[in-house]
């Protein structure tokens, strides 16, 4: 927690460039973020997210020792309630959907102003979405088509959602924000904000975007 009671955002970086991690470590000092762990490869990485937890991990695309689209779903898988923002000088639509696919909540090109990083850690670390709703819809669909099946889980856990929450996950897969769900349900945005949070706990993802992703993989959304 800091000064004001809020809880601290732990974030990891990864990254084989030296100077890349340390000036990432340099923009994401500040209060209310804490840097935990910094790894060089996809290896590393997947450790350093068993071992620490983070609350957000920041994932560079292609390192010498590995790929870190591979290392994804290996971070995903130990350590599930971690956010993982690809960064990335490569503008692949096939790389967003892999990475939307894996797990990923986000992903940006190491071009952008610094300051769009530190919001993008702010964001998916409160859930929210991070990427453009055109590129979330094709990515989306990418994954869906393109995926390999995987095999269904022993319980179901959309049976577990409200038919109001059923309806709020709906529109957060055409990318809609709070404020415009809120509206478009005429409900507050304070109780789209509760209806989101048990969505993500119920279907056991860190973020908006995966949420969307498991709804489409599952047939909630035609």
């Amino acid at each position: 927690m800091n000064e004001t009671g809020d809880a601290v955002i732990r974030v990891a970086i990864v990254d084989d460039h030296g100077i890349v991690r340390e000036g990432l470590r340099g923009l994401l000092t500040r209060p209310g973020i804490e840097v935990v762990g910094e790894a060089d490869s996809g290896a590393a990485a997947v450790e350093l997210a068993k071992q620490m937890q983070p609350d957000v991990i920041l994932l560079d695309i292609r390192m010498r020792d590995g790929d870190g689209l591979q290392a994804l779903p290996q971070i995903k898988a130990v350590s599930p309630r971690t956010s993982v923002i690809m960064l990335t000088t490569y503008a692949n639509p096939g790389y967003l959907a892999r990475a939307i696919s894996s797990g990923a909540s986000g992903y940006l090109s190491k071009e952008v102003n610094p300051e769009q990083i530190v919001r993008a850690v702010r964001a998916v670390a409160a859930g929210d979405e991070l990427i453009d709703r055109d590129l979330l819809q094709a990515a989306l669909a990418q994954a869906v088509d393109h995926s390999p099946p995987e095999p269904e889980p022993t319980e179901m856990p959309v049976e577990s959602l409200s038919e109001r929450e059923i309806e709020v996950l709906r529109l957060m897969v055409t990318g809609m924000n709070n404020a415009v769900i809120a509206e478009t349900l005429n409900v507050s945005v304070a109780t789209v904000k509760t209806h989101v949070r048990h969505i993500l706990e119920k279907l056991h993802v860190s973020d908006r975007t995966q949420a969307a992703l498991w709804a489409v993989r599952h047939g909630l959304i035609q």
